[in-house]
Formats: C-alpha cells, structure tokens, sequence
C-alpha cells in the first residue's frame, strides 16, 4: 500500500470516532436507518455467506490476523526498531480499517434505542415485585426440573445435541417473531466456537463476531445453559447490542420453546439473575425463597458455579476489565454490571405480558 493511501487511511481515523461520537446523539436516527435500514441486509447477506459453514470461519479469521501479525513483526523487527513512526502507521492503518468494518458491520447497533423503547416497558421495579417474581420463577423451575427427572433431587442434564440446540434457537426465534417481526430470524449462523476453552479461561459464556457475524456459543460450558447462551448471542445477531437486552431477549425467546430443557434452561437462568439481586437487596428474603427450591435445582447451581470456578485464573480479571472498558466505551455505562440489569426488563415485561412468561 502506498504512503499516500496509507495517510489518508491514517487520517480518516480520528474522522471517524468523531462521526460516530456526533451519531450516537441521535439514537431515532441509528434506529431507523441503521438497526432497521441497512444493519438487516447487512446481517443477513453475512449469515447467508457463513452460516452454511459447519465450523466458525470468524474464528480462524482471527487466527490468520493473529499468525500474520507476528510474522509481521518477526520478519520486519529491525525496520521496526529503526524506523518506529512508520510501523505507528501501519498499526493506525489496522485500526482505522478495523474500526470502520466493526461499526459498518454491527457496532452502530450501540448507539440504536434501548429496548425498554421498542418494547414500551420500564427498568425500574420495587423490592416487593422483584421478590414476587423471583417466587414465581422458583415454582417454574422447579416444575420444569420436576418434571424432566420425575424427582425433585436430581440435577437436569440436557441430552440434545449442540446440533439440536441451534435448530431448537431458530424454531424458538421464529415463535417469538410472530409476536415481534423485528426478531425474525433467517439464514441461521450459530455455531460453538473452536475457542471455547480460551473463552472459558476468559469467563465469556459467547459471542458475535461483528465481522461475519457469527454467533458463537462456548461449547463446553454445562450443558443445561446452552439454549439460553445460543439465545443470547442471536440476540446480538438481531442488532440487539447492550448486554442487558440480549440477555432479556435470550430467555425470553427460550422461553418461546416447547421444549421442555428450553423453559428449565430459561427460568433457572432468570432465577440466578433475581436470586443475586435479592441476595443484595435483602438476604434475609434470599434465604426464605432458597429453601424452597428443589435440590436437583440448587445441584445445577452449583454445577454451574464450580465450573467456572475450576476455570478461574489470574488473567480473567484482566479480560473482564478490558470487556467492562469496551462496553462502556459503547454506550453502555453500567459496563458489565449491564447483565444483571435484565430483572428489570424480565419483571416490567412480565407485568405487561404475563402470557410470554
């Protein structure tokens, strides 16, 4: 690439964080023009491209950028060293091409209107309707738990393929888009990534990748929690950024299943978001709902909890601080305390739709 064309690239960076910057102020605008103008097309020609591949081509695109940079930097460490300001430009060229791709590809989406806009609900909620939720959905567990193992003290173990799963998600999507066809979902592209294991020492249960926009599911997490991460992630697929919005809309879509494992995987991931929040708002209420919940159930907790447990390591905080950044850094200031503002949504919805719930 010539000089020129490099500075000009160069040079179209800071023009661009600020057009985005200027864009971000008007959320109807990003609304209507990106999230449901272009970003759909956009998406679905992506998922049409790469959701056939029965692996994550994302995920080896990562791979060949990362091999093609240390070869970079192997092959050219002494013009490096002598002539640092031209590799900066080079690595502000990476950038400024990175940074355009990501926000022409999906990124804009932070700067959309939140869902409590689209689907008319509010975020707030008193302490007296979260522990009445929380109630409602430890019968609902253990119902559903019930009545997969015919007893109440064995843990639910999900026997579907990931296979299975994903075609379950899109069966789930396309109940849900009967009642809201801004979740329609065609040309599934929902894969487990080849990093799972990395994702787990990272304490990530997936992901979207902006750039093919592939939803990748951690493959090797329990079992039982599958439907509501593969929910989840197609969630960020649709264009729903903010955390706390897919995390809605993943158990509201599983939910949308009539798949038994799909509404125990559901409600018991909407459980462990309204047990935290009891827990803090007042444990004495936290105690009470917790003895009443069947054994099997509280097993799948703990399986859950020693899982990632077994994973943790000293580099975790650091991912989840640089994530916690990033998320910030995009319109979402609770950075990743954003998941757990999901009770909200789930209660507020649940007063307006209580059907869906």
């Amino acid at each position: 690439m010539r000089q020129k064309v490099k500075t000009i690239i160069v040079i179209a960076l800071p023009i661009q964080i600020l057009l985005v910057q200027w864009i971000a102020d008007y959320p109807n605008f990003v609304e209507d023009y990106y999230s449901n103008g272009i970003y759909p097309i956009i998406s679905r020609v992506l998922r049409t491209l790469f959701g056939w591949l029965p692996f994550s081509f994302g995920d080896l695109l990562y791979t060949a950028g990362t091999i093609l940079v240390i070869r970079y930097i192997y092959k050219h460490w002494k013009k490096i060293i002598s002539k640092p300001l031209y590799f900066l430009k080079d690595v502000l060229v990476v950038l400024s091409i990175v940074f355009f791709a990501f926000h022409f590809l999906w990124g804009m989406n932070y700067h959309r209107q939140p869902i409590t806009w689209k689907l008319n609900i509010e975020r707030e909620y008193m302490d007296e309707e979260l522990l009445d939720f929380t109630q409602y959905l430890v019968e609902k567990t253990n119902e559903y738990q019930q009545q997969i193992t015919g007893d109440t003290i064995s843990p639910v173990h999900l026997t579907n393929s990931r296979k299975q799963v994903f075609t379950q998600t899109k069966t789930a999507y396309d109940f849900l888009g009967n009642i809201y066809p801004d979740f329609e979902y065609k040309s599934k592209s929902l894969k487990s990534s080849i990093y799972s294991i990395p994702l787990t020492y990272m304490g990530y249960g997936g992901y979207l990748n902006p750039f093919t926009n592939e939803a990748q599911v951690n493959g090797v997490t329990p079992r039982f929690r599958l439907p509501v991460v593969s929910g989840h992630e197609v969630g960020h697929q649709l264009g729903y950024s903010a955390e706390d919005a897919t995390n809605f809309i993943g158990t509201l879509v599983t939910l949308q299943s009539n798949d038994p494992y799909f509404k125990y995987s559901a409600y018991q991931h909407a459980l462990g978001y309204c047990l935290s929040d009891l827990y803090y708002r007042d444990e004495k209420k936290y105690q009470a709902v917790l003895v009443s919940l069947h054994p099997g159930v509280l097993k799948n907790f703990q399986e859950l909890r020693e899982f990632w447990e077994s994973y943790e390591n000293p580099l975790e905080p650091v991912f989840k601080s640089v994530f916690n950044t990033f998320l910030k850094a995009n319109n979402q200031k609770e950075g990743i305390k954003s998941y757990n503002s999901m009770v909200g949504l789930m209660i507020n919805y649940r007063k307006a739709h209580p059907e869906h719930f």
